[in-house]
C-alpha cells in the first residue's frame, strides 16, 4: 500500500528543520519502503504494509520526536484517497491559477473537515471552501489577498491538526505517487 506523509511545520522559518535525507532513513527503518521526499516541507511518499493510517501517524510521530526532540503533527493519506483528492476536487478547482490561489487543507483525524467547514471564517467574494474527500478546498482571490480571512485558520481550534499544501503541491504529491 502506498501512502503520503505529510509533516505539519517541519522546515519553516528554522524551526524544526529536519533534513530530508535523516527523514528518509527515518521512515525506512519504521519498515517503510520506497522512500521519498518532495521538497521540504515534509512530504514523505512511502509503501507500508500496514493499513491503518493513524497507526502509521502515531509511528512515524514517535519517531520523529525520539531522533529530533520535537512534537510534528504528522498526517497520513492513502494513495487512494490522495487520488480523490484530485481527481474528485469541486468542478473547476485549480483550473485559473492567475486568478486565485488554490490550497487544500488535509486533516488529521479524529478530527473531520466537514466539522472544521462551518467554522471557517470567509470573506465574501474573495475566500471560499468547499468539503470533500476528507479534506476542505480553499480558494482565494489573488487580487484581494489581502482582504482574505482565509489566514484566520492559523486561529482555528482544530489548526493542530491540519496540515495545508498549495494545489500545485498535492498535485505533484499524487502524480509522485505512482
Amino acid at each position: 500500500m502506498r501512502y503520503l506523509a505529510l509533516l505539519r511545520g517541519i522546515n519553516v522559518g528554522g524551526n524544526r528543520i529536519i533534513p530530508m535525507t535523516d527523514l528518509r532513513r527515518l521512515i525506512g527503518a519504521l519498515g517503510c519502503t520506497d522512500v521519498t521526499t518532495y521538497i521540504q516541507s515534509g512530504n514523505v511518499l512511502f509503501g507500508s504494509k500496514l493499513k491503518n493510517t493513524e497507526t502509521l501517524s502515531a509511528a512515524v510521530e514517535k519517531a520523529i520526536c525520539t531522533e529530533f526532540g520535537c512534537t510534528v503533527p504528522v498526517v497520513i493519506v492513502s494513495r487512494t484517497q490522495l487520488e480523490s483528492v484530485v481527481k474528485r476536487a469541486p468542478a473547476g478547482f485549480g483550473s485559473d491559477p492567475e486568478q486565485y490561489r488554490y490550497d487544500v487543507v488535509f486533516v488529521k483525524p479524529p478530527t473531520r473537515a466537514a466539522a472544521i467547514l462551518p467554522s471557517v471564517s470567509l470573506k465574501e467574494g474573495v475566500d471560499e471552501a468547499f468539503e470533500g474527500n476528507g479534506v476542505l478546498y480553499l480558494r482565494r482571490l489573488i487580487a484581494r489577498a489581502s482582504q482574505s480571512r482565509l489566514s484566520r485558520l492559523t486561529q482555528h481550534a482544530a489548526y493542530g491538526s491540519m496540515t495545508i499544501r498549495n494545489w500545485k503541491t498535492t498535485t505533484e504529491l499524487y502524480r509522485l505517487s505512482y
